[in-house]
């Protein structure tokens, strides 16, 4: 069997996350604009490792996620703990911080990336089965990438399980 290619694996795109300071004033603001109603998300990271080794504990984010026709908007606002997400917010402020495609195989798109050169900056698995890893790929434009293998019940979610490159 013929090993996937990173195309392949960025063959799904889902969403784009843009980090704030304040999520209830970005919220008020896109829906300003017509885009929501946000909902809090219901995917659960858990085991999360930074930078291969365990994450730091006492990080919070908030996250709050809509459709926009058939991409997704994740907003994450950091609480507290030292985290990439308080990094991205303290170093740049607000922005896109990265896009994100679903993945069949977390670990075999994983294995891909890394063989291709690019670092693992976090990842964890999911409650429920599944996982994530975020990657290094911010070089041209600051935006990295973020692949998600999603745990079998969010299938229908109405935010994760938006599928935009078809049924």
């Amino acid at each position: 069997m013929q090993k996937k290619t990173i195309g392949a694996l960025l063959s799904k795109f889902h969403h784009v996350c843009v980090i704030v300071k304040d999520i209830d004033e970005a919220v008020e603001y896109y829906e300003a604009l017509g885009i929501g109603p946000f909902q809090s998300s219901n995917l659960v990271h858990i085991d999360r490792k930074l930078y291969g080794k365990p994450a730091p504990t006492g990080v919070k984010n908030i996250v709050k996620a809509t459709n926009l026709g058939p991409i997704g908007i994740e907003l994450i606002q950091p609480v507290s703990g030292e985290s990439p997400v308080k990094k991205f917010l303290d170093d740049r402020g607000e922005g896109i911080s990265h896009i994100a495609f679903i993945v069949d195989d977390i670990k075999e798109a994983t294995s891909i990336m890394i063989e291709a050169g690019f670092k693992v900056i976090s990842s964890s698995n999911n409650q429920g089965g599944g996982g994530m890893a975020f990657f290094n790929t911010d070089k041209v434009g600051g935006v990295q990438i973020e692949l998600e293998e999603l745990p079998p019940h969010l299938y229908e979610d109405p935010y994760w399980g938006l599928k935009p490159w078809g049924k």
